[in-house]
């Protein structure tokens, strides 16, 4: 399988013609950019968010452009500490211009089964997933493209479904 990188995934945010959609399944995720500030955050120190940069300008360029950029962020609740950390960073992706829901598992509709392994994707104007792959530590290992018509429908059912019962972050009270 080839993966393409992070920085190779972004790239697809600059093509985008009309919406991207993330669906996020894991409690904790592991990424060197992220080391230090959730260090900070777990010891109550402050943050200047610099770090965040580079994301910053992408959505506020995609999304300044008129496109959408949505997430489904299924949790565990109570939270985990790296799931407490996202929840607070998350007025910052919204000040981007994203829409953030927040799903807990115990509201997940009854039988649902998760395509593509049940990772972790980006889907991006309908038409081109990002698959996410991870390490046991939750480290991304890069993002396997898909294209093929069928897994494509059944993200974009799993999308609409997922997005009808999650709750908007600013409803949100984990």
């Amino acid at each position: 399988m080839n993966l393409i990188t992070p920085a190779q995934r972004d790239e697809l945010f600059r093509s985008l013609e009309r919406d991207a959609f993330h669906l996020e399944l894991k409690d904790h995720y592991g990424s060197p950019v992220e080391d230090t500030p959730y260090a900070r955050w777990q010891k109550g120190e402050p943050d200047d968010y610099a770090w965040l940069e580079p994301w910053t300008t992408l959505m506020k360029g995609v999304t300044g452009a008129g496109r959408r950029v949505r997430r489904v962020r299924v949790v565990t609740e109570p939270h985990s500490r790296y799931v407490g950390w996202e929840h607070s960073l998350t007025r910052l992706n919204l000040e981007m211009g994203e829409d953030i829901r927040w799903l807990p598992r115990s509201r997940l509709p009854e039988g649902i089964t998760f395509p593509v392994d049940g990772n972790d994707w980006w889907l991006f104007d309908d038409r081109l997933l990002a698959v996410g792959h991870f390490d046991e530590s939750g480290r991304v290992l890069g993002s396997e493209l898909i294209e093929d018509a069928e897994t494509v429908a059944e993200c974009i059912r799993v999308r609409d479904l997922l997005w009808s019962v999650a709750v908007p972050h600013r409803e949100y009270k984990p």
